[in-house]
């Protein structure tokens, strides 16, 4: 099984990514040995995850979810798909006008 997570970090931001091996990629982030963005930032808490079948599956969903805003990445965490789906229409959306 492989997992798409989301992690919070010291600062205040989100770090995406995914793994085959949750529990230990997260003692990865939190021992620095990951380096890059979360290495910065410890500590960091997982807020969100979710199991996918194959690599590909998680890959693809990391990639959709790390193009998303930070009011969308909290909507889905809350588990607020009304919300999710209302900040996936962005500021393209135009109401019809009454005639």
């Amino acid at each position: 099984m492989f997992w798409v997570y989301i992690l919070k970090c010291s600062d205040g931001t989100y770090y995406t990514g995914h793994t085959d091996n949750l529990e230990h990629r997260l003692g990865q982030h939190q021992g620095g040995v990951c380096g890059g963005y979360t290495a910065t930032r410890l500590p960091v808490t997982l807020v969100w995850s979710q199991e996918f079948a194959s690599r590909e599956d998680a890959l693809a969903a990391e990639r959709r979810v790390k193009g998303w805003s930070r009011a969308k990445k909290e909507a889905m965490m809350l588990g607020d798909w009304d919300e999710v789906n209302h900040l996936s229409r962005g500021k393209h959306v135009h109401q019809r006008k009454s005639l």
